[in-house]
């Protein structure tokens, strides 16, 4: 894949229309958006909440799910490291990044930064497979504060996934979110969820995933934070979760 060639394309406003329309300009935008050359697809608002998360929770892990180009792990990464000069982090900063398929972020991570496997780490596999689970735990330390990311083919099935496998990482007060949960509200696509066009995947079903896993034994030591949707435009729509601290 060739670099972004620069800034995305400017969205239009228009005060007087329906904000679902600007939102739908606006994740089109967000596909077409880059960091340090690479692509990044997530809303600048998104990003700044995820900013407030690591510093609030004094996160030194980011475990992502979906990782694709790797143009957000590596603004995970950076975010990280500046917010080590803060003396924020307990650890050396890094970045586990999971996918299907992690071959494409390898090429233009290597490309953007030579030196990034001393901090990003990459697992291939499905989140579904036990094989890719146990080298998740391979990799991540045992004493990280970890932030969780769920990011991949945005289904009930993954989403459960992602939840039941990886939320044991997410520690008191610390966060889990699950990106994308727009896919499951109908205003903002009213001609159906759209496909995951490189996976054929139809999306659908990450919000009823995680209300459903909320109630379970596990879920109920979380809490949902709508209150993190700071911004007013999010791609996240129900998706910040917290683990609630001991009483």
């Amino acid at each position: 894949m060739s670099e972004p060639a620069g800034p995305p394309p400017a969205v239009e406003r228009d005060l007087d229309e329906p904000f679902a329309d600007f939102w739908r300009r606006r994740i089109d935008q967000h596909n077409d958006d880059s960091y340090a050359g690479l692509p990044l697809a997530k809303f600048p608002e998104d990003l700044r909440v995820y900013q407030h998360l690591i510093w609030e929770s004094r996160a030194d892990t980011v475990i992502e799910v979906g990782t694709k180009w790797g143009g957000s792990m590596l603004w995970f990464r950076d975010q990280l490291r500046a917010f080590a000069g803060y003396g924020r982090l307990g650890r050396e900063p890094t970045v586990i990044g999971v996918d299907l398929l992690t071959s494409h972020a390898r090429t233009l991570l290597e490309r953007a930064d030579p030196s990034w496997p001393e901090q990003i780490k990459l697992v291939e596999g499905d989140l579904r497979e036990e094989e890719t689970m146990t080298e998740i735990e391979r990799e991540v330390d045992p004493l990280a504060r970890c932030l969780v990311i769920e990011d991949a083919a945005h289904t009930g099935e993954v989403t459960t996934a992602a939840l039941e496998g990886l939320a044991h990482f997410v520690p008191e007060g610390g966060f889990f979110v699950v990106e994308d949960g727009h896919v499951d509200i109908e205003r903002l696509h009213p001609q159906g969820p759209p496909t995951i066009k490189q996976l054929g995947v139809q999306t659908g079903g990450v919000l009823p995933a995680v209300a459903a896993w909320l109630e379970t034994a596990e879920g109920s030591e979380f809490t949902l934070r709508e209150d993190l949707e700071l911004y007013g435009t999010t791609s996240h729509p129900g998706g910040y979760l917290q683990r609630r601290p001991t009483p």
